[in-house]
């Protein structure tokens, strides 16, 4: 496990995911954990009278599985802090594929000794490269110990 320090972080890194397409058992299992059955998510014959006429996945599923398909690295030295400006921009249907973009948008001290902030901006994407979900991920990160000792 790599430790990516507070300083090794550089504003505009950008990386990217691999692909993962939505399944009726996402639908199904995401229900089951939340108790969100509601009908736009669970019934195929109320979501034909939508606008795009067919079942629109969990706005919180596709975060949860958005974020997860960031998860491939641990790094020992930081921690998730929260999220920020969490926004669903356009639904998720069965059978999307969507994917993460991950750029370094900031860097802050922290008010705690040693720790520094990093910001991840998160855009989920799908198969046509439309944004369908953005937020903010916040990062506690340790700083060097030579960094804390020049300081």
């Amino acid at each position: 496990m790599p430790s990516i320090y507070y300083e090794d972080y550089v504003d505009g890194d950008v990386r990217e995911t691999y692909g993962r397409t939505i399944t009726e058992t996402d639908f199904v299992v995401h229900a089951g954990h939340t108790g969100d059955f509601f009908p736009h998510h669970m019934d195929a014959e109320f979501a034909k009278t939508l606008p795009g006429g067919q079942r629109i996945a969990h706005g919180t599923m596709v975060f949860s599985i958005g974020v997860g398909l960031t998860a491939t690295l641990i790094n020992p030295v930081a921690f998730s802090y929260g999220y920020d400006g969490l926004r669903f921009i356009k639904p998720v249907h069965i059978g999307d594929t969507i994917r993460t973009r991950v750029t370094i948008s900031a860097r802050t001290p922290d008010k705690r000794p040693g720790f520094g902030r990093v910001t991840e901006h998160c855009e989920i994407l799908n198969q046509r490269d439309e944004i369908v979900l953005v937020c903010d991920h916040i990062l506690l990160v340790e700083k060097r110990k030579e960094a804390l000792a020049s300081a």
